[in-house]
């Protein structure tokens, strides 16, 4: 299959961004436009890949802060799971609470998506899977023609996401993960919004938020 993965590590969180281009056609998603569009564009660019369209795993500020201008400046469709427009509607507010002060908005989603919605372009199939529980309408994005997951901030390297922010809950993350994340084959990877990669075996065996748990 004619695809290449591009990972960026932007902004004060240094959250991963994602350009997943069919080489054939250089066309390419853009998995959580984090909050630099000119980084992203300029690696877009330099690959030589024509990014067509915009999803999210989530709407906390991180993944969704250059959305409004990759938006603006390529007028491409944004997708994020239903349950996240609330959260994405405050995103001035969520700078506030993290210091950076009142930050602009985000772009308005032109398609919402649900669990086991397909994110198509061209020989590019995404699955979405719900995982909430770090956020309220939590995606992880399945690339299964490659084995390859885009688990945002559900599960990472050795640890999982976050929930003491507002929506956040830990037992349903926890269940998000063994029911919806777990279930894949060891060997795919994982390609998280924080930190390296890691495979879903390694996580089963090692995790160690894991390990302390079954549902």
């Amino acid at each position: 299959m004619p695809i290449k993965i591009k990972s960026l590590t932007l902004g004060p969180f240094a959250t991963n961004a994602y350009l997943v281009a069919d080489t054939e056609t250089n066309s390419a998603i853009l998995i959580d436009p984090v909050d630099d569009a000119p980084a992203i564009l300029a690696a877009a660019e330099d690959a030589g890949w024509e990014i067509k369209l915009m999803i999210a795993t989530h709407a906390h500020l991180d993944h969704v802060l250059a959305s409004a201008e990759v938006k603006r400046q390529l007028q491409i469709p944004f997708l994020i799971h239903e349950d996240c427009k609330a959260l994405l509607a405050e995103i001035p507010l969520q700078g506030l609470y993290f210091g950076l002060g009142q930050l602009p908005e985000a772009a308005q989603p032109d398609r919402l998506l649900k669990d086991n919605d397909i994110v198509e372009l061209d020989s590019m199939r995404l699955l979405s899977l719900y995982t909430p529980g770090h956020a309220p309408g939590h995606l992880s994005f399945y690339l299964a023609e490659r084995k390859i997951l885009f688990s945002g901030d559900s599960l990472f390297a050795g640890s999982i996401g976050r929930t003491d922010l507002p929506g956040g809950d830990h037992d349903l993350l926890l269940n998000s993960i063994f029911t919806r994340l777990l279930t894949l084959d060891d060997d795919v990877h994982v390609l998280p919004g924080h930190m390296g990669a890691t495979t879903i075996g390694r996580e089963g065996l090692t995790n160690p938020f894991l390990l302390s748990y079954r549902p």
